[in-house]
This record gives structure tokens, sequence and C-alpha cells, in this order.
């Protein structure tokens, strides 16, 4: 199998991995083998529903394959390779995802609303040679990035194209499915040996500064990640589960996907989060469980005008998760639309928190729950040490177990401040743990990080604000979050203004952040031109003051004449 690229992934202890063997937590096998076992238990059973395709066990299984073995009968893509992905919520993304897997190719998740600044710069730092992106997705056209970025950085070499035609050096996705059904191809496919202790994805944690850092899942313990929350949430072979956010996302893949397929259910997969059509699903598809649903989009299931006329009987677990929903939000999802509500906290990192339906109500109102998994091992310490608060008070949550990882990917010096040095992460996420009939649950009051949540995706205000400060006319730049009903957060630069900015907007400013290859979804929403910077005692930029600052604004714009 190819080594790691730089400096390494951090392995696991070895006193730990022994232990997850030994208690049967993890399985000896690769992931790919994991989905084809599963997939292989109820052929004939529905596994994928999307807009366009109702596919069986079977049918996924097949496809899935197939998209394997072409991979390394058309490429020189081998185990151990990495492969970008910018894909949206459409039946080739299941395909290439299991299919990567499968082969021993490790996917990048990234997102199609990416741009060339961060796939550039993430391909760079994981050594990706492949690149998958959408033909068709709304309003990008990623044929020409995927393109350009191969021009640019070397070492992405191999560009596959879904769902379009692929241009001259490049694979489209349905050739890459025909090789795959050929005899020679399935044998070599057949013949691999993939290593389960190795790295089968990189996902995209909610860093603090620059891109976001990577974090390196391996088989077993990702394997073991979806296992345990499908437990949690008690998923049969009749569950079918729907995940309306970017299925590429950790939540997307750990918490929906491979749970719905690792008990022989179904998947639904929407190709976005409007109401409407998600209505519409849960109606007809009977969805029984939608995890990781925020709070904005629950929000717009409240408001849609059919959700009072719409049968959601069937809906057993609904989970709000990726940013903290009010309790008033909860209330109404079960007493108008007759939603039983939990709450859940989860990251790309690993550890997930839920409240079980048995909890006591000021628990499933107030807290994100306990963690679901036995060994999951959890602390809260005095921000910037290593001791323990009483419980009760506030904290920096840490935890460390058979699904968190134990460091990042070619990060030693981040690793070295984000892990203690018994290998508890520091989430930077501030808590406080209660203790009720002898289990904990943990409540989420703020965080340390620099890190703007709109709407469950994470901006990191650093990488934004690099980027703004090389305008030329621009001396500095400060991000920080403003509060949105909807969203939760919203993005507001501060921007203190050079020689001829007498011009400086809002529209501008997007215009360059776009033209240096930034993601729409980054863009700030709100500009405010300050002479200066509030500074704290130690002469850093108060984001305190500035979040103060707009807060103050919002609410005198918003109060009644």
């Amino acid at each position: 199998m190819t080594g790691e690229v730089g400096l390494p992934s951090p392995p696991f202890p070895h006193d730990r991995a022994e232990r997850y063997v030994r208690e049967q937590l993890w399985k000896r096998e690769p992931l790919g083998d994991v989905i084809r076992l599963a997939l292989a238990r109820r052929p004939g059973h529905l596994a994928l529903v999307t807009t366009e395709v109702r596919w069986t066990h079977r049918e996924l299984d097949e496809r899935s394959t197939a998209f394997a073995a072409g991979l390394l009968a058309m490429t020189t893509l081998r185990p151990g390779d990495r492969m970008m992905f910018q894909l949206g919520n459409v039946a080739e993304t299941v395909v290439a995802y299991y299919g990567v897997v499968k082969a021993g190719i490790i996917p990048v998740c990234t997102l199609p609303q990416h741009g060339a600044h961060e796939i550039g710069r993430l391909a760079e730092h994981t050594a990706a040679r492949g690149h998958i992106v959408q033909a068709d997705f709304r309003n990008r056209d990623l044929v020409e990035l995927g393109t350009r970025l191969g021009e640019a950085v070397p070492i992405l070499d191999t560009l596959i194209v879904a769902r379009g035609a692929a241009p001259p050096g490049a694979l489209s996705f349905d050739d890459i499915l025909d090789a795959g059904s050929q005899p020679d191809a399935r044998a070599r496919l057949r013949s691999l040996e993939i290593d389960p202790d190795g790295i089968v994805a990189f996902q995209l944690s909610g860093g603090t500064t620059g891109l976001p850092k990577v974090a390196p899942r391996r088989h077993a313990e990702y394997a073991y990640n979806s296992q345990v929350w499908a437990e949690a949430l008690e998923l049969d072979e009749n569950a079918v589960v729907l995940h309306p956010l970017p299925i590429m996302h950790n939540a997307g893949i750990a918490a929906a996907l491979q749970p719905a397929h690792l008990v022989g259910g179904t998947f639904v997969l929407p190709s976005g989060a409007d109401a409407g059509p998600m209505l519409e699903l849960i109606a007809r598809e009977r969805v029984t469980t939608m995890p990781v649903v925020p709070p904005a989009v629950a929000i717009r299931i409240l408001r849609h005008p059919a959700a009072r006329t719409t049968d959601l009987t069937s809906l057993t677990r609904f989970v709000l998760g990726g940013q903290r929903p009010s309790a008033d939000l909860l209330e109404r999802l079960e007493s108008e639309l007759g939603i039983p509500t939990q709450q859940m906290f989860g990251m790309a990192e690993g550890m997930f928190l839920f409240t079980p339906p048995s909890s006591p109500e000021w628990v499933r109102r107030g807290t994100v729950g306990t963690p679901i998994s036995p060994a999951d091992e959890v602390r809260v310490l005095n921000v910037g040490f290593e001791t323990e608060v009483p419980d009760g008070e506030l904290g920096e949550l840490a935890c460390r177990g058979p699904y968190t990882i134990p460091g990042y990917h070619r990060a030693a010096a981040h690793n070295a401040a984000a892990f203690t040095t018994d290998g508890f992460y520091r989430t930077g996420d501030l808590v406080t743990r209660h203790v009720v009939d002898g289990r904990d649950f943990y409540s989420i009051d703020g965080r340390i990080k620099d890190v703007i949540n709109r709407g469950a995706e994470k901006i990191h205000a650093e990488e934004v604000e690099e980027l703004i400060a090389r305008h030329p006319v621009v001396h500095g730049a400060a991000l920080v979050a403003m509060p949105d009903p909807v969203l939760g957060e919203r993005i507001c630069a501060y921007v203190v203004p050079g020689v001829g900015a007498e011009t400086l907007t809002l529209d501008a400013v997007n215009a360059f952040l776009l033209e240096q290859g930034l993601a729409k979804f980054k863009l700030p929403e709100r500009l405010e031109i300050v002479d200066a910077f509030p500074l704290t005692n130690v002469g850093k930029v108060s984001k305190k003051a500035l979040r103060a600052d707009i807060e103050g604004k919002i609410e005198k714009e918003n109060a009644p004449l």
C-alpha cells in the first residue's frame, strides 16, 4: 500500500488499538468489505432513492464495485492514492464514494462549492492525484475548474467527470463503470490487499486557522463510528434514512449513508435542503430517520405551507445538530408537526453525543446529550490546561475514544496544541457536564475557536481575512459572526480601508474574493468600514467587541419604530 506523504497521520496508540480490537469494537477488515457484505445481506431491498433512481442493495453494490474496478483498470491510481471529491447530492456520489473505498483509494471529502483556492491547497496538502467533478452542478463549471487545477497542481493528474462530457485528457464516469464490468478488471479488484488499519477517508474539520485541518479517518474506526451511531438511533433493516445536507460531509457519510446500509436499510438522498421536496420525500418514502438536521432546515420545514398537511407520522427520529436549536423550535416541531426531536453534537474528528428519547425533557431541550459509545472518554478541562473542572462548571470539551482521531494529517505543530499529552482532542467548545442518574450529559455554552457556524457550514475566519487583506485598498480585515434567526450565524466583515478605498463595497470585496478562488458560501454578507479595530489588553483584535458592535447594530435596526 502506498505510504503516507510527508508527515504522517498519527496512528492510534498501540495499547488503545489492541483494546478496541479485543473488545470487538473494531473489525479486522477494510471498510469496503464491510459495506459489500452489508449490501449482500438483503440484495433485493431498496438501498438508494434520489430524484432520479431507485436502486436495490444489489444494484448499488454492483455499480460501486464496477467503479472501483474501472478506476484500477483505466487510471494509474492505486490503493493509498487520494481523490478530491466535488460532487453534489446525486446517485453518482454514493457510487463513487463506495467505489473508491472498495478500491482502497482515499476520498478527500471536499464539496462542489469549494473554489480553486481551497481545492488547490488541499490537493497539495493531501498529495491528491485524482479529482472527480460533477458537470451539471448548479451555477458552477466544475469541469473547467478541474481542468484548470490539473494544469496548476502537477500532482493532480487524473480528472473524472460525472454527469457530462469529459474534455480531452479527462475520463468519463460512465466509461469507468463500463471498464469495471470486464472480467480482468474485476479479478484485479479481488486481488487487492487493503490495510484495515490504514486511512479510508480524509474529512475536513472545523479548524481555527487557514484552511480546514484534515482529519484522517481509518477503516476500522470509521465503520465502528457508523455502527454505534446506528445502534444509538435504534436503526434496523426497516430504517429509511434521509439526509438533507451535502452527502460528503462527515455527518452525511458517518451519521446517515453508512449507518443506513450497515443495518440493511434504505438511504434517501434529496438534491438539496428545500423544505417542499423534502416533505414530499418524507411522506412518499415513509422516512423514519433524519439525522443531523440543522436548525435552519428545521425552521424551513416548520414554516412551509405544506408542513401541516403532509403525513409525517413515519418519522421516529428527527435529530437536530450542526448548531444549537432554540427550545422554542424543538417545542414547535413536536407540538405543531408531531415530530419527535432529539439533539446531537458531532465532529469530523469523531466524537458523537446525542440525547436519548428517554432522557428528561430538560436534558433533551438543554443539552446535546451523552456519548454514543461506552468506550468514549470525555473530559471538561480548564481552558489552556489539562486539569478538569468540577461537574457543573464551564470548561473545554476534550475527548478520545475508538472513533476519535489521534491527530490531524501532516500537522505536527497543530497536533501538539490540539491534543493533550495523553491523547484527548481539545475541541475548542465550551461545555458544562451535568450528571443525571449516574449518566453524563453535556450542554454547549460557546466556543473558543474563531469559526463562524453559518447554517452548519464552518467558515474559518482567518482564511477569509487573509484573502480580504490581499485587496489593494484594504489595510486589515476581521470576520465575526452576526446573529441570524434562520442560519444561526451569518458573516460580517470589518475592514480598515487604505488609500483609494472610497468605493469599497460589499459587492467589490466579494468579487475580489471570488477572483481569489474562495467558495461562495464563505463570502461576507455584511461589510462594516472602521478606522481601526478594537484591541484586547494584549494588543490583539477584540473579536468580542466586534461581535457586540454588530449585535447592537442589528438589534437597533430591527427595533420597532
